[in-house]
Parts: C-alpha cells; structure tokens; sequence
C-alpha cells in the first residue's frame, strides 16, 4: 500500500490527497479539504468527458494510431483538471461543505 504524504510534510508542488483531507482537520488543514474536492470534481469530470468520447470515430486529433487511446485519455484528463481548477461546475463546492460539515460532527 502507498504511504501517502501528509499536507504538513509535503513538497510545495504535491497535491492533498482526498485521504489527507480526511485525516484530523483543523482550520489549518482547510486547504487540504478544498484540494481534496477540487480533485474529486476533476474525477467525476474526467468520467464525464470519457463517456461523453466515446464512440467517437477515430481520427482527428487522435489520428486513430496505435497510441491514439493513451493519448486521447491523458487529453480528456487534462480537459477535467483545467474545467475543475479554474471553477468547475460547482460540485468542489458542495463537497468541500460536506467533508467540514461531517469533521464537525465527529468531534
């Protein structure tokens, strides 16, 4: 199993986790939660735009090839972390509501 990385530890460029959002938040872990459903949108984004895909013909921007898959599915990744990080759809919002409102009611 992976040892993930602690916000507190981690490099300035490493992303929060979602498991680290859940682990003993506090005022100063905030971030932590926003990046946690900011990263859930983007999952449920890419999920979106992989459905949305396919049964496209191959070709175009893709060109059909060997590699066109691979390629096609780094795209439409980086299609769902630009759409979530530059305000989303709103669902990191809810979210992020959700996981502060479920850490209060644990105390």
């Amino acid at each position: 199993m992976l040892d993930l990385i602690s916000p507190q530890t981690a490099p300035a460029t490493a992303r929060p986790t979602p498991q680290d959002a859940l682990r003993g938040l506090d005022a100063t872990n905030k971030t932590a939660v926003r990046a946690a459903a900011e990263e859930f949108e983007a999952v449920f984004l890419n999920n979106m735009l992989q459905n949305m895909f396919t049964g496209l013909e191959n070709g175009g921007a893709w060109g059909g090839g060997t590699g066109s898959d691979a390629w096609q599915s780094l795209l439409i990744d980086e299609y769902a972390r630009t759409i979530a990080d530059s305000g989303g759809i709103g669902l990191a919002d809810s979210v992020e509501r959700e996981l502060l409102a479920l850490q209060e009611g644990a105390r």
